[in-house]
Formats: structure tokens, sequence, C-alpha cells
């Protein structure tokens, strides 16, 4: 067990907050739960692990809400998960030096943050009209290297696929949310899975069964009540600020040791 009672009632408040706004976007919070859990120096196994499995948790739940309000299209969403599960479950099971892994994490927070600071506001009806149509490969291409960029360092990767959807004005902010869950969903469970194959899965189990409870009351409530039209703005900013933060230290502590 990695976590004292204050501690764990800490990251179960913090996850649950996390869980909440991120689910109200279609996302689980895998970056973020990775930002708190650098924070208090847990070992970098159980940092992923951990980030995973609530992330199945969030996600879980979310698509679960689009299936029964008829968001999701699987015809459409498969393209991109065909090439990102096996990647993901590749990523997952490489084996990463503690350096290389957190120089990676480093790297994809500060990423994250940037996203999250200019996030594509929703699209209004005159821009619905614009949807623009890709050939596949382009979707296989997403897949593929974000699947990859998730399973090494433990996130879904719907943070990177949904603004670039937006950008492409692939389809509506519904169906990209929807698109996001699902595609966090499978790639979790897939790098899930190349951490038992590798044997790296470290789960304190006491801890995780808090911080899942924690995480799916936050998810049930974010997907059904949206935050997009509260001051989630500034939240979201706030939130960017501090995943840059701990980006930024990690890069400079734990992967280059300055």
């Amino acid at each position: 067990m990695e976590f004292g009672v204050a501690s764990l009632a800490l990251l179960c408040v913090l996850f649950f907050i996390i869980a909440t706004i991120y689910s109200s976007v279609g996302f689980g919070g895998g970056s973020s739960y990775l930002a708190i859990l650098a924070l208090m120096s847990v070992s970098f196994y159980t940092m992923r692990s951990l980030a995973l499995v609530c992330n199945i948790v969030v996600v879980g739940g979310s698509v679960f809400w689009f299936l029964k309000n008829r968001r999701f299209k699987l015809s459409e969403f498969l393209p991109f998960v065909i090439t990102s599960v096996p990647m993901a479950f590749l990523g997952a099971s490489y084996k990463l030096t503690e350096q290389v892994f957190f120089l990676l994490l480093g790297i994809v927070l500060v990423l994250v943050a940037l996203i999250l600071f200019w996030q594509t506001e929703p699209m209004n009806v005159s821009q619905r009209a614009s949807i623009k149509t890709y050939p596949n490969w382009i979707n296989y291409f997403l897949g593929t290297s974000i699947g990859l960029l998730s399973g090494l360092v433990g996130i879904g990767g719907g943070i990177f696929l949904a603004p670039i959807l937006y950008y492409m004005k692939w389809a509506s902010p519904a169906k990209i949310a929807a698109l996001a869950s699902f595609f966090i969903l499978v790639n979790s469970i897939s790098a899930l899975s190349g951490l038992v194959y590798s044997g790296d899965l470290k789960i304190p189990f006491g801890a995780a069964i808090f911080l899942g409870l924690s995480v799916f009351i936050g998810g049930q409530i974010g997907v059904r009540y949206s935050f997009k039209n509260l001051s989630s703005k500034t939240i979201r900013q706030l939130t960017a600020l501090l995943v840059l933060i701990v980006g930024v230290r990690i890069l400079l502590i734990n992967a280059l040791a300055l």
C-alpha cells in the first residue's frame, strides 16, 4: 500500500473532480491522474496502472451513456481503434526505463496542458454544415500514432484525438465526444493488458477500489451534466496550469535530474 489514509482521501477528492470535469467532454482524465500521482512520488509502474484503471471506469460509464442515447456509431469508429488497440498493447508492454518514461510523460503533460489552454470551441449550427469527409488512411494513421503514445505513458489518448478531430471538422461535438470515450476505453484496456503481459502491472488494490469508486461517481455526474456551458473555461485553464507545472517539473527533476 503506497498511500496513507490522508493521502488516499485527498486523492479520492482530486480524482473525483478530475473525472467529473473530463467526462463531461468525453475524456477519462488519465493525463491529470498521472500528474497528481507524479506529485505524490508514486512509482511509475503504479502510476500507469492506476491511471489506466481509472480511465476504464470513467469512460466505460460514458460509452454506456452514449450508447443508451444513440450517439454511438461503431462502424465510423472502427478505423481509429483497429490500429490503436494493438499499438497501445505494444506501447504498454515495451519496458521503458524510469528516466525515459518520465521524459515521455513530461512531454505528454506539457502537450496536454497546451491542448487544454487551446481547446477548440464547440461548433455552431453553421459550422456543422461544413463537416468534412476524409480518407480512411488518415483515421488509421491517427489511431496508430496516438495508440502507441497512449500505451507508452498510460493514458487513453482521447485528449489528443478529440482536438485534432475538432480542427478537422470530422463530425459533430457529440459524435467526437463519443468517439473519444470509446477510443480511451479500448486503448486503456489494451494498454492494461500490455502491462499484465510484460509483468509491469502494479496496482495497490485497496487504493484502487476507493479511487475507482470516486472516479465512477464523478464520471457519471460529468457525462450527464455537461460543464461546457458553465465556467469550465476557467476550470480548464487552472487544470492546464497544474498539468503544465507538473510536466515541466517531471522533465527537469525526474527525467533530466536537474
